[in-house]
């Protein structure tokens, strides 16, 4: 059996020449392949590492996982899709809404082991009846919508927990990352969250020195003052040892909220399979159920032992374009990096000490490309949004889903915020669709300045009530 982990020699194995690419069976010289497996791993770092620090789960174990669900994917997919598997920041609103309503961290892996079973599923019945099932279901106007809500609905968090602590910090961090995604350029613009935090730990440390301590709230809320940056606790970690694993807990109002971040799961998946198969020349349709399923494999495996779920990463698919070097033996070595770095107690310390300013500058941003990235789908598919038929379930899920609506059916069963807003623009598109007359699923225009073959529709069957009246 292939499992896609012999790799030939690429040229010389130094640089490709010009104009050529090395393949996902190819490699580079493994002095070279270990340097580029260490840039996928900085690639990754900022977000990754961010992800579980917002969820509330251990970031040695995140970063550990993320190893671990990239070696399953790799075996997988054969290695024909190159991707390293990092932690997925769609789920950050779901531990939020979780842990709002008394759940711990077993009870948001084990909401979100269970979006990774279905995920699974989905995967395999892609396998079974194509890419079609999906555009059926989740036609681009649903999928940007959902991914839109899940970022806007983390708004609150930022403006509530993470900026009062210290906005000084925050609006500078927030700045400086800014500057760092606009003005930098190919790397180093991919890394400008992890450069962002950098400079918020460096911001935190000399403002301490300056001015001393702050009096503010801190992240448990509590008005007191405190340092800004607290660097206690990496003294006493240790450098080498494995980080704390627990099991899920099970609760349905906790699954129910998570289960709409399938949909994000999928189009993430779906555009990293497109984009790296337009990159290498491959067409890698037939694998887009395999990339799915292993996706949600790999998820179950992490949450299964306490860490965060995982999916593939936009980050890592820049390291490519930029070195044009696309040998999954690079995610190999990333893949043993982030392993190397899970059994380090004392990073896990120096992440777990972010200054609360610092995630208020950098979720500020975050938060907002994530919700961005909904409209990205739209623009991408050219969604027409003066059609009511997309524009009326969108609205009302994106309001629902920011704006943490909330329906109560018993006195022990309720949806709201993502859930909520996600349930509303699926089921409102496909029965507004079923209703809807065939002009509009022809995607004609309604909310339009100028005439469409609407108004002239419209026109033609209100002539008759005209002349009759």
């Amino acid at each position: 059996m292939d499992l896609g982990v012999r790799w030939k020699l690429h040229g010389d194995g130094r640089t490709p020449a010009p104009g050529a690419v090395v393949r996902p069976d190819e490699r580079l010289s493994w002095p070279r392949t270990f340097g580029l497996g260490a840039q996928h791993v900085v690639a990754m770092f900022g977000a990754s590492f961010v992800a579980p620090v917002l969820m509330g789960l251990d970031p040695n174990l995140a970063i550990m996982m993320s190893g671990v669900a990239t070696v399953v994917f790799l075996l997988a997919t054969r290695g024909r899709v190159p991707s390293y598997l990092g932690c997925s920041l769609s789920f950050v609103g779901v531990a939020a809404v979780v842990r709002a309503d008394g759940g711990t961290s077993a009870t948001v892996t084990g909401a979100v082991f269970v979006v990774g079973v279905v995920l699974f599923l989905v995967g395999l019945a892609v396998r079974r009846f194509g890419a079609r099932i999906i555009h059926a279901t989740m036609p681009p106007i649903v999928t940007g919508a959902v991914v839109m809500l899940i970022g806007f609905n983390l708004a609150p968090v930022t403006a509530s927990t993470y900026w009062p602590q210290d906005q000084w910090t925050a609006l500078l961090v927030m700045l400086f990352t800014g500057l760092a995604v606009v003005c930098l350029r190919g790397f180093w613009s991919r890394i400008a969250i992890f450069l962002g935090l950098l400079f918020g730990y460096g911001i935190s440390w000399a403002f301490d020195r300056i001015f001393g301590r702050i009096h503010s709230v801190d992240a448990s809320g509590k008005l007191t003052d405190h340092w800004r940056l607290d660097l206690s606790g990496v003294s006493k970690a240790d450098w080498i040892g494995l980080p704390e694993l627990h099991g899920p807990s099970f609760q349905w109002s906790a699954i129910l909220v998570a289960l709409p971040v399938v949909i994000a799961l999928v189009a993430e998946n779906a555009g990293h399979v497109k984009a790296v198969g337009e990159m290498t020349g491959d067409n890698l349709d037939d694998r887009l159920g395999t990339a799915i399923s292993a996706d949600g494999a790999a998820s179950m495996l992490s949450t299964a032992v306490g860490g965060p779920p995982n999916t593939t990463y936009s980050e890592n698919i820049g390291v490519m374009a930029a070195t044009r070097v696309y040998s999954t033996a690079a995610y190999w070595a990333a893949a043993g990096f982030a392993l190397l770095f899970g059994v380090c107690p004392k990073f896990g310390a120096i992440v777990a000490a972010i200054p609360g300013g610092v995630l208020g500058g950098i979720t500020v941003i975050l938060y907002g490309m994530i919700g961005l990235l909904g409209a990205q789908i739209w623009i991408n598919a050219e969604v027409d949004l003066r059609n009511p038929l997309n524009l009326v379930p969108a609205a009302a899920g994106i309001i629902i889903g920011v704006g943490n609506v909330t329906m109560e059916f018993t006195d022990t069963f309720e949806l709201s915020g993502i859930a909520l807003g996600t349930l509303v623009v699926i089921t409102g598109y496909h029965a507004l669709r079923a209703f809807a007359p065939a002009h509009l699923k022809a995607q004609e225009p309604l909310l339009d300045e100028g005439t469409s073959s609407y108004d002239e529709e419209t026109d033609a069957e209100s002539g008759p009530q005209r002349a009759k009246s």
